[in-house]
């Protein structure tokens, strides 16, 4: 699927694309509503709408990501609501094998998050991901989304990187798109980054379902 002796770095999102973004749908699309239906005394119908013209006002920001601007915006304790989902926080079944993988045939695995610091600290608390990453990267470090072109100057800089011998791999197809206008070479798709939703398709991208697709040519370069 890709020339694996022309890329050094695999870039990597973390939820949907490493994680199972399950918790994270849950708990935005379906606890936030009942909690903010049960404070403000409205129906849940209210709330979702309330909560849906809130989250599109700052779609794509990194004010969309944060923890801090939300707990703000609604008035509840997100963190510590997040902590009572922590048993939904799961990696996909696909991504050890692959980090591990990957790591066999010295790429460089660095995660590109969007994801708060807060919610990064809970989700490696809650996994094993940090076993496979040689390094991580909030976009609220850099100031910018990953949507941002200022992002991917700041973490090119950052790690040094060869833009052009990196893969990245996200959920998003937008996200994507903006990697490849900052000059990273490759780029692939996760269709299905909610275990318990269908999968997405995408159309400028090539994309997979499952990282065991790309096991048997890492395993090819091992022997190599």
């Amino acid at each position: 699927m890709f020339p694996w002796h022309k890329i050094d770095t695999v870039l990597l999102d973390m939820d949907g694309t490493l994680l199972d973004l399950h918790f994270d749908n849950h708990f935005w699309l379906t606890l936030v509503p009942q909690q903010l239906s049960q404070q403000k005394q409205i129906s849940l119908d209210a709330a979702k709408l309330l909560v849906e013209t809130a989250y599109h006002k700052v779609a794509g920001t990194l004010e969309w990501y944060c923890l801090d601007y939300w707990q703000q915006q609604l008035g509840l304790d997100i963190l510590t609501l997040h902590y009572s989902l922590v048993e939904r926080i799961q990696m996909r079944q696909d991504s050890m094998p692959f980090l591990m993988a990957l790591g066999r045939v010295n790429k460089k695995r660095i995660l590109f998050t969007n994801a708060h610091p807060k919610s990064l600290a809970l989700k490696l608390e809650h996994t094993e991901l940090a076993n496979g990453l040689d390094a991580m990267l909030s976009s609220h470090e850099t100031g910018y989304p990953k949507e941002h072109p200022q992002f991917w100057l700041t973490a090119i800089e950052k790690y040094q990187l060869n833009p052009a011998r990196c893969l990245f791999i996200d959920d998003s197809e937008a996200i994507l798109q903006a990697s490849k206008k900052a000059g990273i070479g490759f780029q692939l798709g996760i269709k299905n980054p909610d275990s318990q939703k269908g999968h997405t398709q995408f159309h400028d991208f090539p994309a997979i379902d499952d990282y065991h697709h790309l096991l048997d040519e890492l395993l090819n370069l091992n022997v190599e």
